[in-house]
């Protein structure tokens, strides 16, 4: 018989115990839903994650660089990027710099508008390009950004003058 009631109490001991656990499981579960829907900030409007938010708002995810040009290859880019690092230089005469890719037919060349100026501790200089590939022609003006000894970053890229087509 005293074994009977202890098994009984253990029983309803486990019991007392399992039903605890699932409370606490279920309050738990229901507080990091509700916690992760949104969250304000004082003074500010709450901010969703489950909307579209951009990669900008927090501040760590760097914006893509822009492209210069669809129509080059990798080795074009390449090769366009070296002519305008030469073309871009605040030590350089600020002529025009061309350069081609024989194997795929691209060419092209950048020529610096204007001087060098800073932004954000980065040196920046603005330029236009002219950029043809077989039969389609760009005209495109942009800026481009380094640090010291760092190389240019394309920081805006938008079509200039019609050059044909």
């Amino acid at each position: 018989m005293h074994n009977r009631r202890l098994i009984s109490n253990a029983a309803a001991a486990a019991s007392q115990t399992s039903i605890r656990a699932i409370r606490w499981l279920g309050a738990s579960v229901t507080a990091l839903s509700l916690a992760s829907c949104s969250f304000a900030i004082p003074g500010g409007e709450p901010v969703s994650w489950s909307g579209n938010v951009s990669d900008e708002v927090t501040g760590s995810i760097r914006p893509k660089a822009p492209e210069l040009s669809h129509l080059l290859d990798q080795e074009d880019k390449r090769r366009a990027g070296a002519a305008l690092a030469v073309a871009l230089d605040p030590q350089g005469a600020g002529a025009s710099v061309n350069w081609d890719n024989p194997q795929t037919q691209a060419k092209g060349s950048f020529t610096p508008a204007g001087p060098p100026y800073p932004s954000e501790g980065k040196v920046c200089r603005g330029f236009r390009a002219d950029i043809e590939v077989k039969e389609a022609r760009e005209r495109l003006q942009g800026a481009a950004c380094r640090e010291r000894t760092a190389d240019w970053e394309l920081i805006e890229v938008k079509p200039g003058r019609k050059a044909g087509v």
